[in-house]
């Protein structure tokens, strides 16, 4: 499939409902020749077995690959189909191993290295969840000098630029923004710039105000919180020192998204209160536990915000949730 692809693209493949003795040919010739240009070799006895999705769109194409051991080999032939870009291959987790102009690297859960897909290579998938994506070289040779040296250096997941690429990906994927024609071009440039500070040796990122880094740390931001809120302690400076920010930085990166620090960390707890008020164990906790339970320490302070976001007290809600029942 095409880099400069028009429109949003998916495609799955699966060999689950397939037949054994067909599972293997159907696997080489869809998906190994069709879509990813790639000879496939079984490395083990057990039958076949792979679950891959890819989805392409202008300007990138990201591959997710989970099943038995084989290697891709691009082999010469398959470099006719003209494809140049570069791409970007990490396991979450589980081991790859790949070469590419007569070296070898082995990657571990997490880390990650460049391809040229204008070259031969071999991709040994072995376990875990391999994940893919290509980027055309042109949009990269604009944002580093010298693509073809960074290519086959390994990336280590606990580089900053790296965390931040792998962060701001898993948001957009889970938000679904490149199916939406009015999101794409915008993510899609911020996935080319994120890529190229994550190949590249860029200095420490600091409080960068590139568009690519301040979305990045502004999604970073939302999943810590997302996973912290519950914590009564939780505030701004908490959250900044985490993410390697400072807490004005932070604020300003609430900001660009139209709410404060504390409307958003608000937000979900009372969200989540309202969960536990009306969900199937209602009732059977007091409310002053489920405030707790949420992040507040002061009650009264939660009860006010509650009524002002519901329009109607903890209680309130409680009982007519089971009158309706």
């Amino acid at each position: 499939m095409p880099t400069d692809a028009a429109d949003f693209a998916s495609y799955r493949f699966s060999t689950r409902d397939l037949p054994e003795r067909i599972r293997l040919p159907l696997w080489r010739e869809h998906f190994g020749r069709c879509v990813v240009h790639a000879d496939i070799e079984p490395l083990s006895n057990t039958p076949i077995q792979a679950d891959a999705s890819l989805q392409a769109i202008q300007g990138l194409r990201m591959l997710a690959l989970k099943g038995t051991s084989m290697r891709f080999k691009r082999l010469q032939a398959n470099l006719a189909d003209g494809d140049d870009s570069v791409g970007l291959i990490f396991c979450s987790p589980g081991r790859s191993q790949l070469s590419q102009r007569g070296r070898e690297v082995e990657l571990s859960a997490g880390d990650a290295i460049a391809i040229l897909h204008s070259e031969p290579a071999s991709v040994i998938y072995v376990d875990g969840l391999q994940f893919g994506l290509a980027v055309p070289r042109a949009e990269l040779e604009q944002r580093v000098t010298d693509v073809e040296s960074l290519a086959m250096r390994p990336i280590g997941h606990r580089t900053e630029a790296f965390r931040l690429f792998a962060t701001y990906l898993r948001s957009v994927l889970k938000a679904r923004a490149l199916t939406a024609p009015k999101l794409r071009h915008t993510v899609v440039t911020h996935i080319h710039d994120l890529v190229a500070l994550a190949i590249s040796e860029c200095p420490a990122l600091g409080e960068s105000g590139a568009s690519a880094v301040v979305a990045a740390r502004h999604n970073a931001a939302l999943d810590y919180i997302t996973i912290h809120f519950q914590e009564p302690g939780l505030s701004v400076q908490t959250v900044a020192r985490c993410q390697g920010i400072s807490p004005r930085y932070l604020q300003r990166l609430m900001a660009s998204s139209g709410t404060s620090f504390t409307e958003h960390l608000n937000e979900l707890r009372l969200q989540r209160a309202l969960e536990l008020l009306t969900g199937s164990h209602a009732g059977r906790q007091r409310i002053s536990d489920i405030a707790l339970e949420v992040g507040f320490s002061d009650v009264s302070h939660f009860n006010r915000l509650f009524r002002i976001r519901f329009g109607d007290s903890p209680r309130g809600v409680r009982l007519a949730r089971k009158a309706a029942s």
